[in-house]
């Protein structure tokens, strides 16, 4: 009740400074009274464009630095809504009020209009600066979209509309996630006896400022959890790549003294840390394996890919990305060695030569997308061809293919969403409705150290 009185008499204070010219005008108030007022009006209207109250979408005093700003420009935009068809009303209502119209009347009215105006569009303009900004799930295309369509009229209503429910559904899950880790602070219920090793997929790497794993990691840690990188190649053989992360796993134990390392590993990087351990000798510095979405038993798709595929296209496209990946960092990228080693035929030559470790504690999780809108480009169009000979899937790897270990879970969220293999990444930063990536993964962490990991 009272935060409903709170945003009711802010809104009738930032409706009467918007409109004190007109309100001055119909009152026949002059002089230094109306100066005074002209000034304390202007001086409020600053001060809430400056500090407008994020609290009143419901906010809370352990807002971080960027939820402070996009609920402050949530403000602004809800604030634009509410005080605009009061402005509407009250200049219909005053020009009927003013009597006696003279020229210098009728000056001061056009005066009031576009200072309310004005004062709309400064507000309006304010919050979607802010939002824009601050906001993660606003996306490229809905920044792209309002640069372009903000003069059209109803079709940026539609706009403004959209990109505020979107900033004020990420602003509550976000303040939801920041009082939850506050009250779970003390618990660091994702401190692990043994680091995470977190290892990426094929055709990415580790970048310092662009997370493979997204917002997943800083949750972790924010929970007590000390994550480390797996710092493989891009692209290059599952032989190659287990190498590489034997070495990084020696130097990471001999360095911290950690003695094992609890890998995570998604995709193609599920690939490597099994030949790791089971052929490289990681398996003594192992404590656990959780793979994501790995292709365990590969992709047929891809079998089909490599044999229709003209030989020319294939060393074409090889030599490009081999060209580039050196450029950035990988020593030995073997494109064509990387795709190979998918195929269900490669996968299946390889399994029999990778016996489990009975020291370390293998489970996967395996995700599906109901349907091809569930991902976005390319696992929507990559969708249909893995379907065809894969089956169920989440864009690239089958349900089938992602299951190993004795321990396993299959994601199927309710409604038709679904689980596409990019967001078991949080590769587009992406708060879906009836999953949260960063919770699952907080979940998968603090149950291996329940178990002892």
């Amino acid at each position: 009740m009272i935060q409903r009185m709170k945003k009711a008499v802010r809104t009738f204070m930032l409706t009467a400074s918007m409109n004190m010219a007109g309100i001055l005008l119909v009152t026949r108030t002059g002089g230094i009274g109306a100066v005074l007022l002209m000034i304390a009006a202007t001086l409020f209207f600053l001060y809430e464009n400056i500090t407008p109250p994020a609290g009143d979408i419901g906010g809370s005093p352990m807002d971080t630095k960027r939820l402070k700003q996009l609920g402050r420009g949530c403000a602004l935009v809800l604030y634009t809504g509410l005080t605009f068809p009061f402005g509407l009303l009250w200049q219909f209502w005053s020009f009927h009020a003013i009597s006696g119209w003279t020229t210098g009347r009728i000056l001061l009215y056009l005066l009031s209009i576009l200072l309310w105006l004005c004062g709309e569009g400064i507000l309006l303009l304010n919050g979607c600066l802010r939002l824009m900004i601050s906001s993660v799930q606003m996306g490229i295309r809905y920044r792209v979209l309002l640069c372009l369509c903000w003069w059209i009229p109803l079709v940026n209503l539609f706009l403004f509309y959209r990109l505020y429910r979107l900033a004020v559904q990420e602003y509550e899950t976000e303040l939801e996630k920041e009082e939850l880790n506050a009250v779970r602070k003390e618990s660091e219920c994702c401190h692990t006896k043994y680091p995470l090793l977190m290892v990426h997929g094929v055709f990415f790497r580790d970048f310092r400022f662009l997370n493979y794993w997204g917002r997943i990691p800083k949750e972790l840690m924010r929970n007590g959890a000390v994550v480390y990188y797996g710092n493989q190649q891009s692209a290059a053989s599952v032989a190659s790549c287990g190498q590489e992360l034997t070495e990084r796993i020696r130097q990471l134990v001999e360095a911290t003294g950690c003695g094992k390392v609890n890998i995570i590993a998604h995709s193609k990087g599920g690939l490597d840390a099994r030949y790791a351990v089971a052929k490289c000798g990681a398996a003594e510095y192992t404590a656990s394996l959780t793979t994501i979405n790995t292709p365990h038993r590969g992709c047929f798709f891809a079998d089909y890919l490599l044999e229709k595929a003209p030989a020319g296209l294939r060393n074409f496209l090889a030599a490009r990305y081999n060209g580039t990946l050196r450029r950035l960092g990988d020593v030995s990228p073997d494109f064509l060695g990387a795709v190979t080693d998918l195929t269900a035929k490669a996968c299946l030559e390889r399994n029999g030569d990778l016996p489990d470790c009975e020291t370390v504690y293998y489970q996967s999780v395996a995700t599906a997308m109901p349907k091809a809108q569930s991902g976005r480009f390319p696992l929507n169009v990559s969708y249909y061809l893995v379907k065809h000979f894969d089956g169920e899937n989440d864009g690239l790897v089958s349900i089938d293919s992602a299951l190993w270990g004795d321990v396993h879970a299959i994601l199927r969220p309710k409604g038709n969403r679904g689980i596409s293999h990019g967001d078991m990444i949080d590769l587009n930063r992406e708060n879906i409705m009836g999953f949260d990536v960063r919770e699952f993964y907080v979940n998968l962490v603090k149950d291996l150290k329940e178990k002892g990991f």
